[in-house]
């Protein structure tokens, strides 16, 4: 056996037994995740526009949910005053400058993630660009840490509650990095392996290791975003991940706590871990599907859209010429309505040809 396939069978292993025994609960709600994923529409078939004011209200909810986990105090709202004045190079204080690194990091992902490599050259970068307004952190920027970094969590006013465990040692922590993106890397091309578990065992190492001095939490956040787009899920700009873990933040800490003082033994236990995650991910893909129901139907169609949809709330069947001479919308931006709502499920096409007709889809 050559070296690449020793190593890929070594790397199999160690995932496999750590995976061993998957509580039936864990796999059902990866099942709903992914039927959720199917219901998604996307790009396109969603008003642009719309999307865009989405995507720019989870950037200002995630950054203020990201490092308010990590004990800031910025509101959503003093964020977004913070990202309005854009042109200020320099912030007043640490919560300020954290946060604006945190902003343009995820927009990045969210605007460049099918470019992106995950990679340990990325991770670094991603916690250069992260801190990079940062005045205490430029020495370390991009560096893995230096000196010991315990794991401390906080209480809603920021205050320090507790050390939750202490990671991986410095002098550690470059070769077990290497080996865990490696291994993820090679995981998910492998393919055997659902693409969830491994990014969630991905995470708990991550985390586990705390490669960085300063940072850890939001650069993990950053890379599920990353990852997870990466992987399909495509609704992570549109419903905050960052934003569910903060109203979860003590069973987030206590989840990873259960799960990583087992690791390195003979009995290590994933489950509280991934339970945690994939709860988080089950009601985020949720809420992304939620937008496609007839209460957020105005904030997914276009004006003209919107007006061809609330057409069939008055008559039972249309043809494509009744409703552009009723409506007094072109033929063409008729036919693009009668698409999206198509695809969105809220209408169904009678017949064929000259003689189709749409008509609104029944409830039952």
């Amino acid at each position: 056996m050559n070296k690449k396939l020793k190593k890929s069978s070594v790397i199999e292993k160690k995932f496999s037994k750590r995976l061993n025994i998957i509580p039936t609960e864990i796999i059902s709600k990866i099942a709903k995740i992914d039927e959720l994923k199917g219901s998604w529409i996307t790009g396109a078939q969603l008003n642009p526009q719309v999307l865009g004011r989405l995507k720019r209200s989870v950037l200002i909810t995630s950054t203020g949910a990201s490092t308010r986990i990590e004990g800031a105090q910025l509101s959503d709202e003093d964020i977004e005053k913070v990202m309005r004045g854009i042109k200020i190079q320099k912030f007043a204080d640490r919560d300020k400058q954290e946060v604006r690194g945190y902003y343009e990091l995820l927009e990045n992902i969210f605007n460049s993630w099918k470019n992106l490599k995950f990679s340990e050259s990325s991770i670094k970068h991603f916690h250069k660009e992260l801190l990079k307004y940062s005045d205490k952190d430029q020495r370390h920027l991009g560096e893995y840490k230096f000196g010991e970094n315990k794991v401390v969590a906080y209480d809603n006013q920021g205050k320090e509650v507790g050390i939750i465990f202490n990671p991986t040692p410095p002098h550690l922590t470059s070769k077990e990095m290497m080996e865990l993106v490696e291994s993820t890397n090679l995981l998910l091309a492998q393919k055997k392996y659902h693409p969830l578990l491994v990014i969630a065992n991905f995470l708990v190492e991550f985390l586990k290791i705390h490669p960085f001095q300063d940072g850890n939490g939001r650069i993990s956040r950053i890379l599920t975003n990353l990852l997870l787009l990466q992987s399909g899920y495509l609704y992570m700009p549109y419903v905050s991940h960052e934003k569910l873990i903060e109203e979860n933040k003590a069973e987030y800490y206590l989840a990873l706590r259960r799960s990583q003082k087992t690791f390195h033994t003979k009995k290590e236990d994933v489950a509280p871990w991934l339970n945690f995650f994939f709860t988080i991910l089950l009601q985020q893909s949720k809420t992304a599907i939620e937008f496609l129901s007839k209460e957020n139907i105005e904030k997914i169609l276009s004006e003209k859209q919107l007006i061809v949809w609330d057409f069939f709330e008055h008559v039972n069947t249309a043809g494509t010429g009744e409703i552009a001479r009723e409506t007094k919308i072109p033929r063409p931006t008729v036919k693009q309505a009668l698409e999206v709502l198509l695809k969105l499920k809220k209408i169904e096409r009678i017949g064929l040809g000259r003689s189709t007709k749409y008509r609104k889809v029944s409830k039952g």
